[in-house]
């Protein structure tokens, strides 16, 4: 996968949830360490294809999932979109 958007989550319980329900949701997810410069609670995050936004965003608020941030990276940082 091309380099896409990184969300990030403060407990491993909620990157598991959201891992089931957008596989579930067929978007085209990888599972992956939490970048160091993004501080969170849990050490997976799920990066995505920027085309799949808003249908994330429609299934983790659908489905009540807490989340740290959604990220995008610039030249040399995250920075959060929500």
């Amino acid at each position: 996968m091309a380099e896409g958007l990184i969300m990030a989550f403060d407990s491993t319980q909620q990157a598991l949830r959201a891992e089931m329900l957008l596989e579930y949701g067929e978007v085209d997810i990888d599972t992956r360490p939490t970048p160091k410069e993004i501080t969170a609670g849990c050490a997976l995050s799920i990066e995505f294809p920027k085309e799949q936004l808003e249908q994330v965003q429609r299934i983790i608020h659908d489905e009540k999932v807490e989340i740290k941030g959604i990220y995008y990276k610039t030249d040399d940082r995250y920075v959060a979109i929500n």
